[in-house]
């Protein structure tokens, strides 16, 4: 006869613990379950329940919005509240793999050191979902099937969460005390609709799930100095936010600032590839030449971080091209402008640096590019169908780059991008053009590119949208060409031609250093 089991190992993300779930743990540790195969479980009168939380190094995504820290708290809640013993174990993320089961067994054991090693000999898993059930059974597991096939037809856990965010309120009644009580506290529900209906960020956490975040990263870090060399004339010392912080390397350069030691530094970092760099970079120290630096996670779209009035400084680089790219177009980076605006103290400053539309960008232009740099194949090709679109990418000449690219942005961009062609030449605006060559260079994160738009947004555009939003822009600085990126990227392969005479054209702007900020306000009589 089969000794009882001592231990119930219950594998879950556990975002929302239901009622179902507490009864369906007494009757199982009471004896009274069955199995998928219909057989009675014997329960051991001192067996625990092992909760497996699985990407437990996830959060603010749509996969995991609840953090690891606020799920073991409601277990915890839960397991008094019910009288159950139980034991919390996080398991990291992982892709997807036919060893998930093994893996989330393995950590169980060396978390616990070893005093809870689950073997099918003292170990029913509670688990619902077909895909695993099965890999726990090929490891010799018995099953309980917990919700799957009960008569009643309960909600999932994943099916409450799914009401929450869809602001159904008869989510309350089917989650569990213990639940409710710890998103009541820390206004998780809120934030977890917020996360999950969030328009720019995807379900990993990223604004796009084409990016390669490992060169992204090299790129921001090399050019960390200079940015903060650009920004750093206009800076108000106080509190100082940096938007869209990525790694948070300008901000490393800001801490080691003398002269900003009583400041505030804090980045804001809405990826969580990002978010978690800068997090880890703390932990190491790389911040602690000024100790009241910090990060937050958080979409400035969704609405203010910060209170109104109380930000001195805040800079944006690279960030604003991605809001409109990501977040809806030039109504998001306006929307941007406003929330800056909203958290700006009377005379603060913003400093956004980004790329730039030429202005007179839909004048037409005759492009010559290079077609001795490289193959040109019959056409364009599926690059996400490709193992290494890098490499396919690396080895077409300048002209069969555009013909790849002019697909690719329609298609991520989702704009019309119109061109003819003369000959070998391409007839179309100034302003693709500069698309094109802006970005014809960028092949380890091209599908990510190509959903960008760098042009949308001329010099005399963006000091519009600023005074609009209430800022005072500063005459001394303005859209400017990177004359690096005319010598090195667009010169060697391309010629900007008149369309008409075939005279050589000037390379146009391709930046904007905007500095604005806001009235002090009339004076207040003594």
């Amino acid at each position: 006869m089969n000794q009882p089991f001592r231990t119930v190992l219950l594998p879950g993300r556990h975002h929302v613990l239901t009622r179902f779930q507490a009864d369906y743990l007494r009757a199982l540790l009471a004896g009274e379950v069955t199995d998928t195969e219909g057989e009675p479980v014997a329960m051991a009168p001192d067996a625990a329940v092992v909760w497996a939380v699985t990407s437990a190094n996830h959060r603010g995504t749509r996969r995991n919005p609840v953090p690891a820290a606020r799920r073991e708290a409601a277990i915890e809640r839960f397991a008094l509240t019910e009288g159950i013993e139980s034991i919390v174990v996080g398991v990291v993320d992982v892709a997807p793999t036919d060893r998930f089961a093994e893996l989330t067994v393995k950590t169980v054991a060396h978390e616990t050191g070893g005093r809870r090693t689950p073997t099918p000999a003292d170990t029913v898993v509670a688990c619902s979902t077909a895909a695993v059930t099965a890999m726990y059974r090929d490891l010799g597991f018995r099953v309980v099937p917990v919700e799957a096939g009960h008569p009643d037809d309960p909600a999932r856990p994943w099916d409450v969460l799914g009401m929450l965010v869809a602001g159904d309120e008869r989510w309350r009644d089917l989650a569990h005390p213990a639940t409710l009580s710890v998103f009541d506290r820390y206004g998780l529900a809120e934030a977890t609709r917020l996360i999950c209906t969030d328009p720019v960020v995807g379900d990993e956490g990223g604004l796009t799930a084409t990016r390669e975040y490992r060169s992204y990263i090299a790129a921001f870090e090399a050019a960390a100095q200079r940015k903060w060399d650009q920004a750093r004339p206009w800076v108000r010392p106080g509190r100082i936010v940096d938007v869209g912080c990525a790694t948070g390397a300008m901000l490393e350069l800001a801490a080691a600032e003398p002269t900003l030691h009583e400041s505030d530094l804090f980045g804001v970092e809405v990826a969580r590839h990002l978010y978690d760099e800068c997090e880890h970079r703390k932990a190491q120290g790389a911040f602690a030449a000024n100790p009241n630096t910090f990060f937050v996670q958080a979409n400035v779209l969704n609405g203010s971080v910060f209170p109104d009035g109380t930000v001195d400084t805040t800079t944006t680089f690279a960030l604003t091209h991605e809001i409109l790219s990501y977040g809806g177009g030039v109504a998001a980076v306006r929307d941007l402008a406003r929330s800056v605006a909203a958290h700006t103290a009377p005379g603060g400053v913003w400093i956004n640096s980004d790329v730039c539309g030429p202005a007179d960008g839909d004048r037409p232009v005759r492009l010559r590019l290079r077609t001795d740099d490289g193959a040109r194949p019959e056409g364009p090709v599926d690059l996400a169908a490709l193992p290494d679109p890098k490499a396919h990418l690396d080895r077409l000449s300048t002209r069969a780059r555009f013909d790849q690219f002019a697909v690719d942005f329609r298609r991520g961009a989702g704009v019309p991008f119109p061109f003819t062609t003369d000959g070998g030449d391409v007839l179309l605006s100034l302003a693709d053009a500069m698309e094109f060559l802006s970005k014809r260079s960028y092949t380890d994160n091209w599908l990510s590119e190509t959903h960008e738009q760098f042009c949308a947004l001329d010099g005399a555009a963006w000091t519009r949208l600023v005074t609009d939003a209430g800022f005072q822009v500063d005459p001394r600085v303005g859209a400017w060409r990177n004359d690096w990126l005319v010598e090195h990227v667009f010169a060697p392969v391309a010629q900007l031609l008149d369309p008409v005479t075939g005279e050589q054209l000037d390379w146009p702007v391709t930046h904007v250093l905007l500095v604005a900020r806001m009235p002090e306000g009339p004076a207040v009589a003594g």
